[in-house]
């Protein structure tokens, strides 16, 4: 989860599943810069996310454009992009973990409070927006996670306990594993080139807490590289409804 939201401007709310909401920060700021002129222009509310996932978007436009809040369009948008599994990343029957289960992450800021509500690594829950946003409404706490969140989100009227696994989320975990364990989101770890259980390489010889410029951007090209469409299980979404 991200701390970027704090920059966020008023009259919005957004989500994020994952660091891509580095472009939706973009998008806010140039939002405050040209906020005033959008404004005279008549040109709200606005609704943007990442990639090309227009059901949800035509969700959250519905929502917002009939009057409601911004925080409305962006849960709406975002349980629509859940239940379609967008890209099959997205929401229950999704990408599964390295033990075979899908769980649910999801963040959600209100532009106008500065309040945020997130849950993560959350069992047995399928409305994983909804869960974030319940956090944000009744807790004064930021982030639940795990089995806890689970309990919350029931004991706050959302449906569960239900199997979040899906026959095509299984099949991705065996070919995976067949694969030994490969792609993964480890690194400087041994095994390399299997599964685990993984350990931290023994650096002998190597200097720590030194940071080169080469190594610096080696590994923001590194990270890079691994950041595209179909391996990036997310959507951050952005609901403007006026400027004030």
């Amino acid at each position: 989860m991200k701390d970027l939201h704090s920059l966020l401007p008023h009259s919005m709310a957004a989500t994020n599943l994952n660091s891509a909401s580095i472009f939706l920060l973009t998008f806010a700021l140039l939002f405050m810069v040209m906020g005033h002129e959008a404004s005279n222009s008549g040109q709200y509310p606005v609704v943007v996310s990442t990639w090309p996932f227009l059901e949800a978007v035509r969700a959250a436009w519905r929502v917002v454009d009939n009057g409601f809040s911004a925080v409305d369009a962006v849960v709406e948008g975002c349980s629509a992009c859940e239940e379609l599994r967008c890209d099959g990343t997205v929401g229950p029957g999704g990408s599964p973990d390295e033990n075979g289960e899908t769980t649910i992450d999801a963040l959600v800021m209100d532009g106008v409070t500065m309040e945020v509500g997130a849950v993560a690594a959350m069992r047995y829950i399928k409305d994983g927006i909804k869960a974030a946003r319940l956090v944000m409404q009744y807790t004064e706490h930021t982030l639940l996670v795990g089995e806890q969140a689970a309990a919350f989100a029931i004991s706050m009227g959302l449906p569960g306990p239900t199997n979040l696994s899906s026959s095509e989320s299984m099949d991705k975990w065996t070919k995976w594993k067949e694969n030994h364990c490969q792609p993964n989101f480890w690194k400087d770890v041994v095994p390399v080139d299997r599964c685990g259980p993984y350990h931290a390489k023994d650096f002998l010889g190597s200097s720590h807490g030194t940071c080169s410029k080469t190594t610096l951007m080696e590994n923001i090209k590194s990270r890079s590289s691994h950041v595209g469409r179909h391996n990036h299980d997310t959507i951050s979404m952005a609901v403007f409804d006026k400027v004030s």
